[in-house]
């Protein structure tokens, strides 16, 4: 379908500016040279550039010096602020106007965005495949309550278990499954779009209650009230299956309106957001409450339901509740499903493929005897699993083997990174520990391939504090000199400008040199 309307337009137009900006900047800066040149006599350039160069002559050393002082201050006041927003939001200001306003003006897109959407058809599953590889930080399977499991931390020790840039992350991705366009025509669902953006949890509580008021089938406002206002996992339990309700009765509704209009597709696809989100959270409360085999049952409904929806990892939250249940036949079934190629490996993938290697010889394991006899082909089988999975990830033996402390998993995990470590850990130490001589043979076996690597959440400084910091140096140090040496400092200054406006005059004059008078007067009067 041709796109029509102002929209249409818009779009067309972005596309141009995009492909001119990107294909076509050499030619962009011969039509500016020729158009200065055109224009040079109406814009009288030869007199202005003789005015700036006697207006230069003329200016004092204390000119100079209130200059760099100025420039000098305003780039300190701006590190500043960027040191602030950076500590306080975990990005760069500049950086975030820049990616958020002027490159979709220019139709760039960000690859490296951590949220991920839930939902595919099937001509984009494929490409989102092939996307999903690229992602680094992803929303951890198996995070906790933030009402019933997290607070309890805060309870007790008064800190708090998930750090500002977490949180931050999580409010994005909230904002991208549960939100949609046309939100603002449903008052409560208006209500939910403000309160996923809200940083204050009392203040999302509150909305949430508002959209409750506002309609008692808002399965959204059940999810926030499910996640951060219950103290238990039954009374999370309770909510959600409230929440399931209401958003089984939504995602009917719109699965029948979905091809009606754009608008109307976007809300399918929230709808089933959702949904499966709110079945995954149930499923998670049975397998905390002891249900181990409901829990297997609803995660398997859901893979059955949404095939499509790999890149949500629901096979990590299946994988751990099957070993639970000890049944490894169903583990490796699983496994040889999910540990493909062409799918992005995670620890709990490379690990529990190693743990079920070295089930099969860890109890009659020896490093002794292997050392006199040397490695059978069982043996060998676990030891490559074993550094398969250590490459991979190699800060999980550490945590296996309690040589470091577990702390709460994050409810975001780096990739190859210490919190996917702690994350996985955390819920998979048990089944190590389960298999007699697994932990030995892990032991025996992992530091041979141990290598490091960087640690989440360790973030490095923003390019534009970095850069604002040596523009402030920069400045501070010329303010120096110029108070300090200002008459040769004025000399240098005024050499700078005449040497800034030397290669326009020379490019000026080659031009008019190598072409014909008779073009540029042809060119004028067109």
């Amino acid at each position: 379908m041709a796109e029509g309307g102002p929209a249409g337009f818009v779009e067309r137009l972005k596309r141009c500016v995009s492909w001119s900006w990107t294909y076509l900047w050499a030619l962009w800066f011969v039509l500016v040279l020729g158009l200065l040149y055109i224009l040079r006599a109406p814009l009288k350039l030869h007199e202005n550039l003789s005015a700036v160069t006697a207006f230069l002559n003329t200016l004092t050393p204390k000119f100079y010096v209130a200059l760099t002082g100025t420039s000098s201050l305003i780039s300190g006041l701006i590190l500043i602020f960027e040191w602030w927003y950076f500590r306080k939001y975990g990005t760069s200001f500049i950086e975030q106007v820049s990616v958020s306003h002027l490159r979709p003006l220019l139709g760039a897109v960000d690859n490296n965005t951590p949220s991920i959407n839930f939902t595919a058809s099937n001509g984009e599953a494929e490409s989102n495949r092939q996307n999903v590889s690229e992602c680094k930080v992803w929303r951890n399977p198996l995070n906790l309550f933030r009402g019933a499991e997290y607070s309890r931390y805060t309870w007790v020790t008064g800190r708090e278990p998930l750090t500002y840039y977490d949180m931050n992350l999580s409010a994005q991705d909230h904002q991208t499954f549960f939100t949609c366009d046309t939100d603002h025509v449903r008052p409560a669902d208006a209500v939910m779009q403000k309160a996923w953006r809200e940083r204050n949890a009392q203040a999302r509580m509150k909305a949430a209650y508002q959209a409750l008021e506002l309609n008692n089938e808002c399965a959204t406002a059940y999810v926030l009230l499910a996640e951060e206002e219950t103290t238990t996992i039954l009374e999370a339990e309770k909510l959600f299956k409230q929440a399931l309700k209401a958003g089984e009765v939504c995602y009917r509704r719109s699965q029948q309106l979905q091809h009606h209009s754009p608008q109307q597709e976007a809300q399918h696809r929230r709808d089933t957001n959702v949904l499966v989100y709110i079945k995954r959270r149930l499923a998670m409360c049975a397998r905390k409450l002891g249900r181990i085999r409901e829990a297997v049952k609803l995660m398997r409904d859901l893979m059955k339901e949404f095939p499509l929806l790999s890149m949500l990892n629901i096979h990590e939250n299946l994988l751990e509740a099957l070993l639970e249940l000890q049944a490894y036949a169903d583990v490796q079934v699983v496994l040889a499903k999910y540990d493909d190629i062409s799918l992005p490996k995670s620890a709990t993938i490379c690990y529990t493929a190693a743990l079920l290697k070295a089930r099969a010889v860890s109890d009659k394991f020896s490093p002794e005897a292997a050392s006199r006899r040397g490695l059978s082909t069982a043996e060998m089988n676990a030891v490559e699993a074993i550094h398969r999975a250590v490459e991979f990830n190699p800060h999980v033996p550490k945590y296996l083997l309690e040589m470091k402390s577990l702390i709460l998993p994050p409810e975001h995990i780096l990739k190859r990174g210490d919190s996917e470590a702690v994350a996985y850990a955390f819920f998979h130490l048990q089944h190590w520990k389960r298999v007699e001589g697994a932990l030995n043979l892990l032991h025996c076996t992992w530091e041979g391939t141990f290598h490091e690597v960087s640690v989440y959440p360790k973030k490095e400084l923003p390019f534009f504090i970095l850069f604002t910091a040596g523009l402030c140096s920069f400045t501070a140090m010329l303010a120096l000199l110029t108070h300090q040496f200002p008459e040769l400092m004025g000399v240098f200054a005024k050499a700078f400008f005449s040497t800034l406006f030397a290669p326009f005059n020379f490019v000026m004059e080659k031009i008019e040199s190598v072409l014909p008078s008779s073009f540029w007067h042809l060119l004028t009067r067109i």
